[in-house]
């Protein structure tokens, strides 16, 4: 039996899916990642034995160029990955039994699942870009949401217009050009009446998120035996725990003197720095033997022994902070981050920066919250109850899929 796994997006799209793949072949089920050809990708996936399929462009290429990606980018992505989809995805789901897609907005894939006449899934790894009768598209909790019903039906209606306005041509012609019929609302088809959702239910309980019929598999996670880096063990060694500062793939969001302001606000609070590069090249403002700077490192061994983890709120840094039990201060920049924010606030594991540009004393103050002890024991308390067998629920899933 084999399966194709499709995800276009940045390393917490990518990841899942490596994690999934692993699961299914303890299952006897051969999977191959259809995913952009980044390079830390392609060694993510080759070290678990996972073959990948080049998909589009490099996310790196698009998300880090000298200025942010403009609208007119947008609709050219959007036709580029729709034109990918088909033409990538036919050849590597030919003589498969399933076909799964994920990350951003994945317009084609269930057109070429239909024209080869196998089951479709659509996975997301959060559910605040479903369509509701509880908030708004693109809301910030509770700030954005508007009480009225028939409000928010609109505001869906135009959400869905816009994804018919990037995808909905180009989808067109390639459906026409094997077959296939036209599509009247593109986001709806690609989420289907029934979406997994690879998310924890204590980090992320949809009820009230959506009206659709979520799957619940739990977060879908890699197990990472990678030990740390001589030099950051050295780091980690020398002193008391270090707060880590991580926004990952986030660099063509972030304010240009974050890095500042994240020492400046770690320092004030007393304690030393731990600069995760990410794509936005975070590095240290001098020479003071109190901050360090690594590259991609296992956080499922670093975030136990930092003070607090500093990062954007992607869901699988938010994920895995809280398995680890350290507190968390998210400065969301976009998407589903806002959200991720608020539920590390809400559930008293951390602290929610309130907007995307933090200065050294907001930030700072975010980390009183996140340092003080009573965080810190609640984060511990909830690190308990996160479930790590959520790859194998949705493998076990993927092959009832196929058998039925």
């Amino acid at each position: 039996m084999r399966v194709v796994l499709s995800a276009w997006g940045s390393r917490g799209d990518v990841e899942p899916l490596a994690a999934l793949a692993v699961r299914l072949r303890e299952l006897g089920v051969e999977s191959r990642v259809c995913a952009p050809p980044d390079e830390e990708f392609a060694a993510l996936l080759a070290g678990v034995g996972v073959p990948l399929v080049p998909l589009g462009p490099a996310v790196r290429s698009v998300v880090t160029g000298s200025r942010p990606p403009t609208a007119a980018d947008a609709f050219r992505l959007a036709a580029e990955l729709v034109a990918a989809r088909f033409e990538t995805l036919t050849a590597a789901a030919a003589g498969c039994d399933a076909l799964l897609a994920a990350g951003l907005m994945p317009a084609g894939a269930r057109s070429v699942a239909e024209k080869l006449g196998i089951p479709y899934v659509y996975a997301c790894f959060h559910a605040f870009g479903l369509p509701s009768r509880h908030f708004a598209p693109g809301a910030r909790p509770g700030k954005a949401s508007s009480p009225e019903e028939t409000d928010l039906k609109v505001l869906w209606e135009e959400d869905a217009q816009r994804v018919n306005a990037l995808y909905g041509g180009a989808l067109g012609r390639h459906r026409e050009s094997i077959g296939l019929p036209p599509v009247s609302n593109v986001r709806d088809r690609v989420f289907t009446d029934r979406p997994w959702l690879a998310a924890d239910p204590v980090l992320a309980p949809w009820r009230d998120m959506t009206d659709l019929d979520l799957v619940q598999t739990g977060a879908w996670i890699l197990p990472d035996e990678r030990p740390l880096p001589e030099e950051l063990e050295a780091y980690l060694g020398a002193g008391a725990p270090p707060v880590y500062v991580g926004f990952g793939s986030m660099a063509a969001h972030l304010p240009p003197d974050l890095a500042r302001v994240a020492v400046e606000a770690v320092r004030a609070r007393g304690h030393r720095v731990l600069l995760s590069r990410g794509w936005a090249d975070l590095a240290p403002i001098d020479d003071r033997d109190d901050c360090f700077a690594v590259g991609e490192v296992n956080q499922q061994a670093l975030f136990g022994r930092v003070a607090a983890v500093v990062h954007h709120g992607g869901a699988g840094t938010t994920t895995a902070a809280a398995r680890a039990g350290a507190p968390q201060v998210v400065v969301p920049q976009i998407v589903d981050q806002p959200h991720w924010a608020a539920r590390v606030a809400g559930l008293g594991i951390g602290a929610a920066h309130d907007g995307p540009a933090p200065t050294a004393g907001s930030l700072a103050a975010a980390l009183g919250t996140a340092l003080a002890p009573a965080t810190r024991a609640r984060a511990r308390t909830v690190a308990g109850t996160i479930r790590t067998d959520g790859a194998a629920v949705a493998a076990r899933l993927l092959l009832d899929a196929v058998r039925r």
